[in-house]
């Protein structure tokens, strides 16, 4: 009786203290509790459904919907089975079905309970040491008053002051303040006992990734794709036969998100059975994939599912021999000799190239038959977020057979801020068959092309390149000549204001000539 008495006076004395800090007189959920507001305990037991949409940033979006008893009137539901990361100011409520509630409050529970937190607690109370005696094989039980446990346990037994005794501690009981696992607890004005409601949170520690697999054919025209997602589940919770989708883009997030946007998806393309793999659908200037059936996500679990299968569409080898822009615009002589040529594959993700699915970030790796059926890798790269028809390229690694050499055979300076050099570039091929080569020569400032012994594609204000064919077990060699204007003015010191010629890109036959 005076134990109920004693916390009447404490809630009437809080309650008093609210109104006249002229707040909403609610108290927080242990005060609740403990003046008698009815507890209701929810567990994933109660689950009728959850989502989970993952971001490829580490972190996930989670709704779940869950069945409860309650009461009518003022009450506490702990909301159990919540992640460990959950972002806390992230969490909405609502009843399904019409008005069922209010919240009142909210806290999040989670000074989780360990034998250091039990020890914490019990700082300046008396706890047990159970100890069996050496002498007499019978266990001694000897009260302790706990006096800290900074960096041990110090004990206070009889009149002496120790520390980490012998034995084993034991406690008389667990504190409320310390809960098995982290727990969302809510003060709700609930108006009937049966609620259906839905909660929404972030939280970090899920993530996910995409990995791709693909497997050229003996010509290197033509491969097969696969595609898996990797998905990461650190958050500290389990969800059960979850609807999973996943989230590929850049997000923009800020510390302490504030706010749940919802974006409106577009039309779905679905590349396979939907009751097996993803689908994707525009989703805001993102991409969402949803997967087509229920899965059951562990905490610390790594879980690898399907996302695309393609087969029997068009790639291209491309050996890239490439230049620096500096090449071109100082007196360098010998830059490049006996050097590898890179080795590209390129495809175009179109729906006519037996693709289309935008592909998310991730990494390819290549094999291809080696002739007795066996699969061998020849290469890995990364690729960014690929639209649709967009060209992918996959860097596999440097030519055996085909090295260039790139040498700078003359040097003039002709005016203020203009020199004129001349570069001869010599690709060798060593393998049995032509080899076709793309030369890529990036040049800054102003510039004109005087001569060239091929034909030069202008790419851009900055780029030309060659395309070549090498013969098999032969050489070719590329000479080209090339004024650039502003390239020599620190080196001269000329007025930072001198007139620059106009560029006209010229060789000796007339076919050659390109303007600027």
């Amino acid at each position: 009786m005076g134990e109920r008495i004693r916390v009447d006076a404490r809630r009437g004395l809080l309650a008093t203290w609210a109104l006249i800090c002229g707040t909403a007189a609610a108290l927080s959920g242990q005060e609740q509790a403990a003046a008698g507001e009815p507890v209701f305990r929810s567990t994933s037991a109660d689950r009728e459904a959850v989502a989970v949409t993952v971001y490829n940033q580490n972190f996930g979006l989670v709704r779940e919907v869950r069945s409860v008893d309650l009461a009518s009137g003022r009450v506490v539901l702990e909301f159990a089975d919540v992640p460990s990361a959950i972002q806390t100011e992230t969490v909405t409520v609502r009843p399904l079905g019409g008005a069922g509630f209010g919240v009142l409050e909210q806290n999040y529970l989670y000074d989780l309970l360990s034998p250091q937190k039990l020890l914490e607690k019990y700082v300046g109370r008396t706890v047990t040491i159970r100890r069996i005696d050496p002498e007499t094989e019978r266990e001694e039980v000897i009260p302790a008053e706990v006096l800290s446990v900074n960096g041990g346990t110090i004990l206070r037994i009889g009149d002496e002051i120790t520390f980490n005794p012998p034995g084993r501690i034991s406690f008389p009981e667990v504190p409320p303040d310390l809960i098995a696992e982290p727990t969302l607890r809510w003060l709700l004005e609930s108006e009937r006992a049966r609620q259906r409601i839905e909660a929404s949170y972030l939280t970090q520690g899920l993530d996910w990734k995409a990995d791709y697999v693909m497997v050229v054919d003996e010509t290197d025209a033509r491969a097969d794709l696969n595609g898996w997602v990797t998905l990461t589940n650190h958050s500290g919770a389990t969800f059960e036969n979850a609807a999973l989708k996943l989230v590929a883009g850049d997000v923009q997030r800020l510390r302490g998100p504030e706010v749940l946007e919802r974006a409106q998806a577009g039309r779905a393309i679905a590349l396979a059975a939907a009751d097996q793999v993803f689908q994707e659908q525009a989703f805001f200037e993102y991409h969402l994939y949803t997967l087509g059936r229920p899965t059951t996500i562990r905490n610390n679990e790594q879980k690898q599912v399907a996302l695309l299968d393609a087969a029997g569409f068009s790639v291209r080898k491309r050996l890239l021999f490439h230049g620096a822009s500096d090449y071109y615009r100082g007196q360098l002589g010998e830059v490049i000799s006996n050097r590898k040529v890179d080795v590209l594959l390129e495809f175009v993700n179109s729906p006519s190239n037996q693709l289309g699915m935008p592909l998310p970030a991730g990494v390819v790796r290549v094999y291809k038959d080696d002739g007795s059926g066996a699969q061998q890798f020849i290469g890995e790269d990364r690729i960014d977020h690929t639209p649709r028809d967009e060209r992918v390229r996959i860097r596999m690694g440097d030519a055996f057979d085909v090295r260039g050499d790139r040498r700078q055979m003359d040097y003039t300076i002709v005016g203020t801020c203009v020199s004129e050099s001349t570069w001869r570039i010599e690709l060798r091929n060593h393998k049995d068959a032509a080899a076709e080569v793309r030369v890529v020569e990036p040049v800054g400032g102003d510039w004109e092309i005087l001569s060239s012994s091929h034909d030069p594609e202008r790419v851009d204000a900055h780029t030309f390149r060659f395309d070549v064919s090498v013969p098999a077990h032969g050489s070719t060699t590329i000479d080209t000549a090339c004024a650039c204007a502003g390239a020599e003015r620190a080196r001269t010191h000329s007025r930072p204001h001198a007139r620059r010629p106009s560029v006209v890109a010229r060789s000796h036959d007339p076919g050659h000539t390109a303007r600027r």
